[in-house]
């Protein structure tokens, strides 16, 4: 299924990571999510019933990001992979990528993260 709806540099500021500062300060984010799911009918009726609301994901994806904290992105990208296939049952497959920009891992460095992709279970 090769249709998809992206959301893509999604920024936020939490509070997720290991280190006791990392759990005090907020700290950017960014998140892209790629929902894989058959678009052709939204497309051919020009009907909004017929896909995604772009905001529910967006706010979707803010309240877990935001209200959730979690020491490692893999958790925060496997809740919200959970979350996106449990609230939206059109969609297939989700691919979550998150980017912890401002990491010290003590040298230069543009940004740390992580991609999954999910199923929905048959």
């Amino acid at each position: 299924m090769p249709d998809r709806i992206l959301l893509d540099g999604m920024v936020f500021q939490a509070r997720h990571g290991v280190f006791d500062h990392e759990k005090i300060t907020d700290q950017r984010f960014e998140v892209d999510a790629e929902l894989l799911l058959d678009l052709q009918p939204a497309g051919l009726e020009d009907d909004l019933e017929r896909t995604l609301d772009y905001g529910r994901v967006y706010e979707t994806v803010r309240a877990i990001v935001e209200s959730t904290t979690f020491n490692l992105i893999e958790a925060l990208a496997e809740a919200l992979a959970h979350e996106l296939l449990a609230d939206f049952p059109a969609v297939e497959e989700v691919v979550v990528r998150i980017r912890k920009p401002e990491v010290q891992l003590g040298g230069p460095l543009a940004f740390a993260g992580v991609q999954i992709r999910r199923r929905r279970s048959p």
